[in-house]
């Protein structure tokens, strides 16, 4: 195991939906000691609703309104692990912050796995289409260079070992 002293500051999580933004983000939280938050969680905490309901009653653009709110407050904490929403990268003010407040890692991972992953979510507004895996190789394609230029860190997660993803992540954290 790496030495977790020479990991230093905010790390943030970027990626598609289904990369295992929530559930790396928790590991790595728990393995350095820190607070873990999820941007998407925060929204719904805060209002109350799910974000399925947000984007019905306030559309993309509402919630996006709302997602740079949380993520403007949450990058301006110390030493936290945060999961940010699949899209919050493709606004240029959250970028930004993500990019000057902390380590950005961007867990890449291809539409087809991302299909398997979220395949009976139905807390994904995106994904409620006729055929989810085309719309997920759209974001992708639109989404990848995005998520690769505001990245410190690229990592492919492998989805049978959490653990071993959290370790490897680490081991490069604590050499940078």
């Amino acid at each position: 195991m790496p030495a977790m002293e020479n990991i230093a500051g905010n790390l943030f999580f970027i990626g598609l939906m289904g990369a295992g933004k929530t559930t790396l983000g928790k590991y790595t939280a728990q393995a350095l000691g820190r607070p873990f938050y999820d941007s998407d969680q925060e929204i719904c905490k805060r209002t109350g609703v799910s974000i399925p309901t947000i984007f019905e009653l306030e559309g993309e653009d509402g919630f996006r309104e709302r997602e740079a709110a949380v993520i403007d407050e949450l990058t301006a904490l110390n030493n936290i692990v945060l999961a940010t929403g699949g899209g919050a990268v493709m606004r240029e003010e959250n970028r930004s912050k993500l990019c000057t407040r902390g380590t950005v890692i961007y867990l890449h991972a291809r539409p087809e796995i991302l299909l398997e992953r979220t395949r009976h979510d139905n807390n994904r507004p995106l994904l409620q289409v006729e055929d989810p895996l085309v719309k997920l190789q759209e974001l992708y394609n639109l989404r990848d260079g995005v998520y690769r230029s505001a990245a410190d860190i690229v990592i492919e997660p492998t989805h049978q070992n959490c653990h071993k993803t959290v370790e490897k992540l680490l081991q490069l954290l604590s050499q940078k």
